[in-house]
């Protein structure tokens, strides 16, 4: 991925648009990952080394094994400080939104974001992005929006350059850690969705600026309590089913066993790459059941429950499409999401009554 990604007059929009802003709000996608925090915290770090009045805002909590990262303590809450983040919100002069397509997947934040008229920017690397922001930097075939941040930022400090990527020097420590972790997180620890070159170049710079991708690791995904491990054993143990002749699995979890496991936030991450460690497993699909928001329930219908879906696939056996089909989501080829307005044993009924059209048998 080289800058000319970034065409020259959508580089000074945002220069300009930041150069006239005073009070900037970062936001990302609900249930925030490891991009969606690396992304926007990275971007914060960076306005305010740049000594920019900016606010990061989360539409609801994130995993606690993200509570390390720096900066994370100044993060606003939606669902926590909603009066605060509405005034800011209000007040704001320019948006900038990572790691998201369109405006649902920031819940409740949405209407406030949409309400106000100033210029928003989008940083993203999902398909199909909605056309609300002035400025959108939206590139599928990027593994993950902190590596857009880290372009477009290495493009801002140094005006357009030939090179392929500039040096990190004027940016601080915070940021590369940030970006990092960003990176790490969307392609499974460089996984998947990795075999990109010009990825590794950048992530030599990250650590040339001091970023220890050992302790980031170990901070991320030596983290977990033990109540998360029983439940990947329950997961694995008693929940997964293989459907040999597709070379797919699934595992699906009700609200009832994940009280059982006293699940917080995050503890379903990385379920769903676990069967593709199968030798003859190629796609992975994992869905739990989730409580509906308040915005949602106008959309849901009749439902009392949702259900959160997570596709992950191997080589060219695409997971998007389907998501995108029966499951009002998509994403990238291999990794992809939705979410279905119902029961898990409803959305289950719908994964077997449609996969066979989907996934391959060789």
């Amino acid at each position: 991925m080289q800058n000319d990604y970034f065409p020259s007059e959508k580089v000074e929009q945002i220069r300009h648009f930041l150069s006239d802003a005073s009070h900037i709000v970062i936001l990302t996608h609900m249930s925030p990952d490891g991009d969606a925090m690396g992304s926007s915290l990275a971007l914060y770090h960076w306005l305010k080394s740049q000594g920019t009045g900016v606010a990061l805002i989360v539409p609801n909590r994130f995993p606690s094994f993200f509570q390390w990262m720096p900066g994370v303590g100044d993060i606003i809450v939606y669902d926590e400080r909603k009066a605060e983040a509405d005034a800011l919100l209000a007040a704001a002069d320019l948006m900038l939104c990572t790691d998201f397509n369109e405006p649902k997947r920031i819940g409740q934040v949405a209407d406030r974001m949409l309400e106000n008229p100033c210029p928003k920017v989008l940083i993203d690397h999902h398909l199909h992005p909605a056309d609300f922001a002035d400025v959108t930097l939206s590139y599928p075939s990027s593994p993950s929006a902190s590596q857009l941040v880290y372009l477009l930022l290495s493009t801002i400090n140094y005006q357009l350059s030939t090179s392929l990527h500039p040096q990190l020097s004027t940016l601080n420590l915070s940021v590369a850690t940030c970006i990092y972790t960003g990176m790490m997180t969307d392609t499974g620890n460089f996984s998947f969705n990795s075999n990109h070159p010009e990825m590794y170049e950048i992530l030599a710079e990250l650590v040339r600026a001091g970023v220890d991708k050992d302790a980031v690791y170990n901070a991320v995904f030596n983290a977990y309590s033990a109540d998360r491990m029983r439940l990947v054993g329950y997961c694995l143990y008693s929940k997964m089913r293989i459907f040999p002749e597709h070379h797919a699995a699934l595992v699906c979890l009700s609200r009832k066993e994940l009280y059982r496991f006293r699940f917080q936030t995050g503890d379903a991450e990385g379920i769903v790459n676990m069967p593709l460690q199968i030798s003859d497993v190629r796609y992975s699909c994992f869905m739990r059941e989730d409580k509906l928001e308040p915005h949602e329930r106008e959309r849901a219908g009749n439902a009392k429950t949702k259900v959160k879906i997570s596709f992950r696939s191997q080589g060219d056996r695409p997971v998007n499409v389907f998501a995108a089909d029966w499951f009002h989501g998509g994403g990238h080829a291999n990794a992809a999401g939705g979410e279905f307005y119902g029961t898990v044993a409803e959305a289950a009924q719908c994964f077997l009554d449609h996969y066979q059209d989907y996934f391959r048998k060789d």
